[in-house]
């Protein structure tokens, strides 16, 4: 499969990459969570997206994993404030612009290396399936997670094949 091309991360960018409801449906409350927990999306990924406006404050992902699911889900649902909320500061882009043509259609956790409670660090790698433009692609990726205001944020990802 066709492999995402890597977004810049750098402070001053902008990004773009996203898309809405992987089949092309809303996603509502009471739809199936994309990020692919098994809850509705308004008691799993929905709750962390309505939270404050700033990192560390309202409902925060307590795991890395969870985070990562979140952001997944930030994606498909074109939640670009939630994915600048919960990037670290020091890696975040200037915006995020989130291109419609991208369908987001499934997540697989492979891995995941600390990022509980008990840790500072985490890493999750993950492999999530989209089409853009209609044409297949994948994104595998390492993904990097730090405390930052005592909620977890994204710092960066490595692409793997």
């Amino acid at each position: 499969m066709a492999r995402r091309p890597a977004p810049s991360r750098r402070p001053g960018r902008t990004v773009r990459t996203g898309r809405s409801s992987g089949a092309g449906r809303p996603v509502t409350g009471g739809s199936p969570c994309p990020c692919g927990g098994g809850a509705p999306y308004g008691s799993c990924c929905g709750r962390f997206h309505a939270g404050a406006e700033t990192v560390g404050a309202g409902a925060t992902p307590p795991t890395a994993e969870l985070l990562m699911r979140s952001r997944y889900s930030a994606f498909v649902v074109l939640d670009a404030a939630y994915l600048l909320r919960t990037w670290d500061p020091a890696t975040r882009p200037a915006r995020l612009d989130l291109a419609p043509e991208t369908r987001w259609q499934g997540l697989e956790i492979l891995a995941t290396t600390d990022g509980s409670a008990f840790h500072t660090t985490g890493t999750v790698t993950f492999r999530a399936r989209f089409t853009d433009d209609g044409r297949p692609g994948e994104l595998h990726e390492r993904s990097r997670f730090a405390r930052h205001a005592g909620a977890w944020v994204y710092v960066d990802g490595t692409f793997l094949d």
